[in-house]
């Protein structure tokens, strides 16, 4: 057990130090203030000040209470601000991934997040045809039809003569572009760190001009020479391959990722277990995997927000960022709130007693450090187990759930400290059975506790009695 602890220990420090998974996971968690307003603003637009029938039923409160829906002028604001943060990530998380990498090298202001977003916006097309775009319309598979498609099937053949506009592609700006921006805002503030350390790439000024003009001529040519290099990667790949290069990242890693990992339980709940597997050596389980959950699952949870805030048909994802809270983190990592019940009904010791009152109120915010750090769960020989293995039971509760269309599909993020239950009706839009299913999950999870708090209590009482001959 020892040198099982060493290794996944030595793992944890590995990650825990490495730039790139810090960067990445410190770029999605300063962008969460912006997803939630804009998760906020879905639900005003959807939830709230919509009175849409669908097959005869309410799709929003407008259509049960019609005064609402005397603020639905407002409506264009909420929109607005929805398109502004969730159709916009890539934007935001290029320049904030490009902020961590450069100040993880030393550099300092706010000007690294600046060469970032230029970085991204020099590989990005800009140029398109309007023929190109989506005409709203899907096929009898269910797969978009552009509107050169709609004009070629109405007699237009010459659809050179439609026109061009110039502009970023919601594609490329919102979750299907996350991959870009996370590894155009690496590779390119490496290329500005390689170039900036190079004495004579800099303009040197005289001592009496202003430190901010002196500073701007240093970085001019290294700046220049960045844009330069990765603006030919792009023109080299699309080059090559008759793709840029959003599109072969999209093609080639974002969606195998999405369809071997994203869209696949087994892989969730192993994510999940080795998670709890760093907790139960002292780690904290969820930053060792947060790379790699907010890169996936993310994009997956934004997928989903867009198509249930333009109902462009269905959502498209079971599992995502919101989905793994809900159904994986319930009272904290270990799904605890689960524990904590069960301690409170089935716990006689007077310390654990004490430790479950003291943990209630923080768990029932997912906070958990409580009940975690004072029983504790670190190199636990009996409860260690469960906490072992509820996550991925409650994952796999809630994807069948959502399977067979009892759960709604999960379309908005919700902050991670929004109580259960609660959480589960706004991460689904609105709805009651978001709630009843973690509801569910809650009961799982407390009755797969019960025996292992039973036994632990007895374990407890023979190392006191021991500790007393």
């Amino acid at each position: 057990m020892d040198v099982f602890a060493d290794k996944l220990g030595r793992i944890g420090a590995w990650a825990g130090q490495n730039k790139y998974l810090g960067a990445i996971k410190n770029a999605f968690q300063n962008f969460m203030p912006a997803t939630i307003a804009g998760a906020m603003s879905v639900l005003w637009t959807n939830v709230l000040v919509n009175d849409t029938l669908v097959e005869g039923n309410a799709q929003g409160l407008g259509g049960i209470f019609s005064p609402i829906m005397v603020l639905e002028p407002v409506n264009a604001v909420f929109s607005a601000i929805q398109f502004c943060t969730i159709s916009c990530i890539s934007v935001g998380i290029v320049m904030l991934v490009a902020q961590e990498i450069g100040e993880a090298n030393g550099e300092t202001g706010a000007f690294p997040a600046v060469v970032g977003f230029m970085s991204w916006a020099v590989v990005t097309p800009t140029a398109h045809t309007i023929t190109s775009l989506a005409s709203g319309l899907t096929d009898k598979a269910d797969k978009a039809i552009s509107i050169g498609d709609v004009l070629t099937k109405n007699g237009v053949t010459d659809l050179s003569q439609v026109g061009t506009f110039t502009g970023f592609n919601a594609d490329y700006l919102g979750a299907t572009g996350l991959f870009t921006a996370l590894i155009i805002g690496i590779l390119a503030l490496e290329i500005y760190h390689a170039f900036r350390k190079m004495d004579a790439l800099k303009i040197k000024m005289p001592e009496q001009v202003p430190p901010g003009v002196t500073r701007a001529f240093e970085v001019l040519i290294p700046t220049f020479l960045t844009l330069l290099v990765v603006g030919m990667i792009g023109w080299l790949v699309q080059l090559i391959t008759g793709q840029y290069i959003n599109d072969i990242i999209k093609t080639a890693v974002q969606e195998p990722l999405t369809k071997i990992i994203g869209d696949n339980i087994l892989a969730v709940c192993l994510m999940y277990t080795l998670a709890q597997m760093f907790w139960l050596v002292g780690i904290h389980g969820q930053n060792m995997i947060s790379a790699v959950k907010e890169s996936i699952f993310r994009p997956m949870l934004y997928a989903n927000t867009t198509a249930y805030a333009t109902h462009s048909g269905k959502i498209p994802h079971i599992f995502n960022t919101t989905m793994l809270q809900m159904f994986g983190e319930i009272g904290g990592s270990g799904v605890t709130l689960g524990l904590l019940i069960a301690m409170g009904m089935f716990a006689k010791r007077e310390d654990n007693k004490a430790i479950a009152s003291l943990s209630l109120v923080p768990g029932l915010f997912n906070i958990n450090e409580t009940i975690t750090f004072g029983l504790p769960m670190v190199l636990n020989p009996i409860l260690g187990i469960p906490f072992l293995i509820v996550p991925a039971v409650g994952l796999t509760i809630g994807w069948f759930l959502t399977t067979i269309g009892f759960c709604p599909r999960v379309v908005l993020e919700v902050p991670w400290t929004m109580p259960p239950l609660l959480l589960g009706f706004l991460a689904t839009g609105g709805s009651i059975m978001g709630a009843v299913s973690q509801l569910i999950v809650i009961v799982a999870s407390t009755l797969i506790y019960i025996p292992f708090v039973i036994a632990y209590e007895k374990y407890q009482n023979k190392q006191s009695e021991s500790a007393m001959l």
